[in-house]
């Protein structure tokens, strides 16, 4: 991350990632695909070549996501008994569209802070 020249009036980095902006200025387009982060603001001109989310959005989904689908659907079969191709009827489906939805918020959210908060790779202090 560069340092920053220009004075930015602070963002709140959950609303912009949540809604895909920029993390420094808040009005550009984070992201140039659904999941791809794009390679510049093209408001502030941002880089975001810092932005590497890993695997956080997707465990923080599945944990999330897999708890309250999986809590549903045994609900649903001590209460109602269905049979098995209604499971794979409703809940593979609902899984998909909340899996989909909550990743490319919960990336937009990580990245932004990560902006935020500055965060890098670790580096060796040598002691120069």
């Amino acid at each position: 991350m560069s340092d920053d020249r220009a004075i930015w009036p602070p963002i709140d980095p959950i609303s912009a990632g949540l809604h895909g902006r920029c993390p420094r200025c808040g009005e550009g387009r984070l992201f140039s695909g659904f999941l791809t982060v794009g390679k510049r603001c093209a408001n502030c001109g941002l880089d975001y070549s810092y932005a590497d989310a890993g695997d956080g959005p997707a465990v923080f989904v599945i944990l999330i996501i897999g708890f309250i689908v999986v809590g549903l659907a045994l609900w649903m079969e001590v209460t109602l008994n269905p049979p098995l191709w209604l499971h794979f009827l409703l809940w593979i489906p609902l899984t998909l569209v909340l899996c989909l939805g909550a990743l490319r918020l919960s990336k937009g959210v990580l990245l932004a802070l990560q902006y935020r908060n500055k965060a890098a790779e670790g580096r060796l202090d040598l002691g120069e």
